[in-house]
């Protein structure tokens, strides 16, 4: 099948210094494709140059058949974009949002109104159609970002940090819509910090660092190809001349960040056997995850 999103050899510079390296992307009608990767790693300025709002120094972008940025503004009339900030107008209503939003797309107002109840209805917001943007919670904000993004019932949707700043219940409200989205046949290109999004909704990932494709596939995969299936955590004051003593014994590899031992194993039994008599140390035993991929292949140092 056809991408409906592919970038071929992207490249883009800022004074000098490489913000995206040769990034070949190629992304499947219908699926949920996440993009991740510490602050820096040319996440941002590569979904600008996705979209056509930033012009690449070399490379071809292709977005739903159309040659970009050459035709960009003929291709977003089918893609719907969630920003990562809430861009939403204090001045209007829910409903007057949706509203003008949708004429910048050249929708007649009664093609827009007769859309607005059920987007309302798939944001949740039903009720506060005629409320204004600064009575909303910060999640009823989000969640009418969302419902913005499809007025123009687009093929793609761009979604950058969608659920940054939300309480669990709204996070989980906002991965029930992006799912049904998918279902719906939508293509969504997501950016997020949180691993646990990612390992839920996205069908394959990337993982860009210091603007470079350094691993790529479905989250099983990567935890699989990266990852020793096991994972035991390891804290408490004296967890650090222990690791010394002990971790190299019990564990193919292990990381010592902070106050904790981080042990990579393929079978556990042996480690917990032996933490179960050491009375100063607490441990938490559990399966890999995606977060321990990004951590692996992008290093625990704080990126600024």
């Amino acid at each position: 099948m056809k991408p409906i999103i592919e970038a071929i050899n992207l490249q883009k510079s800022y004074a000098g210094h490489r913000v995206v390296d040769g990034l070949n992307l190629s992304i499947r009608r219908g699926e949920c494709f996440g993009l991740l990767g510490p602050n820096g790693a040319g996440k941002t300025t590569t979904l600008r140059m996705l979209l056509g709002l930033s012009t690449p120094d070399a490379g071809e972008v292709t977005l739903l058949d159309l040659p970009v940025p050459q035709a960009a503004r003929e291709a977003r009339i089918k893609v719907g974009v969630v920003p990562q900030m809430d861009n939403l107008d204090p001045d209007f209503t829910v409903a007057e949002n949706l509203l003008v939003y949708g004429r910048y797309f050249g929708m007649h107002d009664s093609e827009i109104e007769a859309r607005i109840p059920a987007l309302l209805e798939f944001a949740n917001l039903t009720s506060k159609r005629d409320v204004k943007v600064p009575t909303l919670s910060g999640g009823m904000k989000r969640r009418l970002t969302l419902a913005r993004a499809l007025v123009n019932d687009p093929d793609v949707v761009f979604l950058d940090e969608p659920t940054t700043g939300l309480d669990p219940q709204a996070r989980h409200l906002i991965w029930q819509r992006l799912r049904e989205l998918t279902q719906q046949g939508k293509t969504l290109l997501l950016t997020t910090h949180f691993m646990d999004e990612a390992e839920r909704l996205c069908h394959r990932l990337a993982v860009l660092d210091n603007g470079k494709l350094i691993s790529q596939g479905t989250p099983r995969e990567l935890i699989e190809q990266n990852i020793e299936p096991q994972v035991v955590e390891v804290f408490g004051e004296t967890v650090e001349a222990w690791a010394h003593e002990h971790a190299g014994k019990y564990s193919q590899r292990f990381e010592l960040s902070g106050e904790t031992v981080f042990c990579y194993v393929q079978d556990a039994q042996p480690l917990v056997a032996h933490l179960q008599a050491q009375t100063a140390l607490r441990y938490l035993h559990r399966p890999a995850n995606l977060e321990d991929v990004f951590l692996k292949l992008t290093g625990r140092e704080m990126r600024e």
